[in-house]
């Protein structure tokens, strides 16, 4: 067994120049996998503490994702800029970016003259979408939005998207390095946050979401119920779960499915949560060994 953090990309050089959120939360990750991480910035605007759009939408997170990180700034329209890039590309080993592949071309950073200059270096590509969509405008929203994830018109409770486009790219790069190691030559992956947001729905196009899914709402014991000072997230819903539910409710210990689906099964659990407290129903959960999280 583990006890300490396993290093994979101890000794890897990672340069990232994507801005926003999934190239930031990518390089934290593979930061605490053991890469030596810098970012490269366009220079900081009169009046302003970085050009990262999300220095401006939340200085918190911003802050949090470039802790500890060296962090230079250069404009790679200019020569000088372009010089100092290329400088710490020669030793580099993922470069990461999140720019749309006809401005990486404007930049001089098109994959095959990368490659060419660079046999070694492998470039993990954040794009909205992959492939042919890659010059497509959109952002978080409009791909949770293509992938199902906007049921209502509430805004969603974090940004889905981004995130697991972060986990792809940190992915990627452990795919680039072991690419690598098998012939030395680097390789291009391009991430997709589309793709990504894809991902994360496919339980919903399964239709285990559904109401008349035991995921979705239809078993009793896996269901979102008001208590008498808040709210429950339950979660019995394996059948020795289930029995522990109902033992503690005072009812026959019966677990199975078929049972845990049928109307009177949910009147007898929401009726009894509903006398009980979180205080309470955190005990229950401790005693009885049931799964469920207490909200207010």
């Amino acid at each position: 067994m583990t006890t300490s953090p396993l290093q994979p990309l101890r000794n890897t050089r990672i340069l990232s120049l994507a801005l926003n959120l999934p190239g930031p939360a990518a390089l934290v990750r593979c930061a605490r996998m053991g890469a030596q991480c810098s970012k490269l910035e366009p220079p900081v605007p009169a009046g302003q503490t970085s050009a990262d759009p999300m220095a401006h939408y939340s200085a918190t997170a911003y802050a949090a994702m470039h802790e500890g990180l060296p962090v230079f700034y250069a404009s790679l329209k200019t020569p000088e800029g372009q010089a100092l890039l290329h400088e710490a590309l020669a030793d580099t080993d993922v470069l990461i970016t999140s720019f749309r592949p006809l401005a990486m071309a404007k930049l001089g950073l098109d994959w095959d003259g990368l490659h060419a200059r660079y046999p070694r270096l492998s470039l993990v590509r954040i794009v909205g979408a992959t492939g042919a969509r890659a010059e497509e405008p959109g952002h978080d929203l409009t791909y949770q939005a293509e992938a199902g994830l906007l049921p209502s018109l509430e805004m969603p409770s974090t940004l889905f998207a981004d995130m697991a486009g972060s986990l792809a790219a940190s992915e990627a790069v452990l795919q680039a390095q072991l690419a690598r190691a098998q012939d030395g030559q680097g390789v291009c992956i391009e991430v997709g946050l589309a793709e990504s947001a894809q991902w994360l729905a496919l339980p919903h196009v399964w239709g285990l979401m559904e109401h008349s899914s035991d995921t979705g709402g239809a078993h009793a014991g896996y269901k979102i119920y008001p208590c008498a000072d808040g709210r429950v997230a339950m979660a019995a819903l394996e059948p020795h779960f289930a029995v522990r539910l109902c033992q503690a409710m005072g009812l026959p210990a019966v677990g199975d499915a078929a049972t845990m689906r049928e109307p009177a099964m949910h009147s007898a659990v929401a009726a009894f949560v509903a006398t009980q407290t979180r205080a309470q129903l955190d005990a229950l959960a401790a005693e009885k060994d049931v799964p469920l999280f207490t909200l207010a």
